[in-house]
């Protein structure tokens, strides 16, 4: 059975969100603006690399770190990893 992707992309935006909180926790919830990059939320590039991390193990994913970097902002690192998690699945 195929989960829909409207599903997987909402379930990707929480799991988004919980890593960046988990890894940011001065990071307010309400204040994640998904048409920031990452840095503009405050990341620095050890956090930028960790959420990164975390979210591909999270996901299982085994993508290049280098899939990432132009990324240009949260909404399309969410639609990114929802892509490759259905491509996996």
């Amino acid at each position: 059975m195929t989960v829909p992707f409207d599903t997987v992309l909402r379930d990707t935006r929480e799991q988004v969100h919980s890593v960046l909180l988990d890894i940011m926790p001065a990071l307010n919830a309400a204040s994640i603006d998904e048409r920031l990059h990452l840095k503009e939320l405050g990341a620095d590039s050890v956090d930028r690399v960790e959420i990164i991390m975390s979210l591909r193990e999270r996901f299982g994913l085994s993508v290049a770190m280098s899939r990432f970097s132009d990324v240009p902002d949260l909404r399309a690192l969410i639609a990114l990893l929802a892509e490759l998690r259905e491509e996996r699945a």
